[in-house]
């Protein structure tokens, strides 16, 4: 494929989305960043770290509400590559006003994707969706090919617009590519996610809640690991493939917690208390890579542990702002 030069990032203020655009900049590639709301503090944005930015440019435009505006900029730079972080994507939550889930992981993907495919220009449109879509899979590493079983309304609306995508493909060979990741992590991640509340709690005597215990399983990687995947997925997959992207390495988030906790000088007892578990959480999530690693050529690069310690980092020299920010997910419909 020629080089990219130009990527259109939906999601862009998004974990996933500001640490792909963090990577992109790096590569030299222009980005045109698109989110709902207006950036966060700067905390959150790997981007802006570093004087790094000068090729990004942002604009505050909800899929929901600015499907002509997102199309003209889109059609009007003639993107032939987007990528589409954008999703309701806390799983918890989405029993409370499963609607809203619907409405932006359904109802409003398909708008977009229904505008897309008929960019004949587009090259290259990148679909980031979820593990959640297989249901729990502690029965074992699964591939790309598991069939789908989702247990909550986030799950079910991310399988439905993940099937609607293949349908396009297969119906018009909509230039889609697939990525599923295990569980992300990395510096810049919003304080409700177990890691860096973790590490916040730890350093402002806050008691942390373990849903059930922290028995469940998950594989935590990277998201520069990840960012590095899905540059290789955009640039060289075939067309209509998924990939999925992950760690080898399982652990409970009790064991998790009792790391950061040893990092820290803290015993997890004093630091966390059990919780009752939410409401359709899967027990795993352990994603087989091989595909990925064997026809693209991926590896991670950046272990758990060396993770864990750029994430104290971060919280440190940013405790002051994070202190003052909420700690919980702060719904938008």
């Amino acid at each position: 494929m020629a080089g990219i030069d130009k990527v259109a990032v939906i999601g862009s203020n998004s974990f996933s989305g500001a640490s792909f655009v963090s990577a992109l900049l790096d590569r030299g590639v222009e980005v045109v960043g698109m989110s709902r709301s207006c950036e966060p503090h700067q905390a959150f944005l790997p981007y802006r770290w570093g004087g790094k930015d000068a090729g990004f440019r942002f604009y505050a435009y909800d899929l929901n509400h600015h499907l002509a505006e997102i199309m003209h900029l889109i059609r009007g730079e003639r993107i032939a590559h987007v990528v589409n972080f954008a999703a309701q994507s806390m799983v918890g939550e989405s029993w409370k006003n499963p609607d809203h889930w619907f409405m932006t992981n359904v109802v409003s993907t398909v708008r977009l994707h229904e505008q897309l495919r008929q960019c004949d220009f587009l090259s290259r449109y990148v679909h980031v969706t979820t593990p959640e879509v297989y249901g729990s899979t502690d029965g074992g590493f699964i591939r790309e090919d598991q069939h789908f079983n989702p247990s909550t309304p986030y799950a079910v609306s991310r399988a439905a617009g993940d099937m609607s995508l293949k349908s396009y493909f297969d119906a018009y060979r909509f230039p889609v590519v697939f990525t599923r990741a295990a569980n992300v992590y990395g510096p810049g991640q919003q304080l409700y996610r177990i890691i860096p509340r973790t590490i916040l709690f730890i350093r402002l005597g806050k008691k942390l809640k373990l849903h059930g215990g922290g028995v469940s399983r998950r594989a935590f990687i990277h998201m520069k690991d990840v960012s590095s995947a899905t540059w290789d997925i955009m640039e060289r997959a075939p067309l209509g493939e998924t990939y999925h992207i992950s760690t080898n390495e399982i652990v409970s988030i009790r064991e998790l917690v009792e790391r950061i906790c040893a990092k820290l000088g803290v015993r997890l007892e004093d630091v966390a208390e059990v919780d009752a578990e939410r409401l359709g959480k899967d027990a795993a999530y352990m994603l087989d890579s091989t595909k990925l690693r064997e026809q693209l050529g991926w590896r991670d690069e950046i272990s758990l542990d060396q993770g864990l310690d750029e994430c104290i980092a971060w919280v440190d020299a940013h405790l002051d702002a994070l202190k003052a920010l909420p700690f919980d997910y702060q719904h938008k419909p």
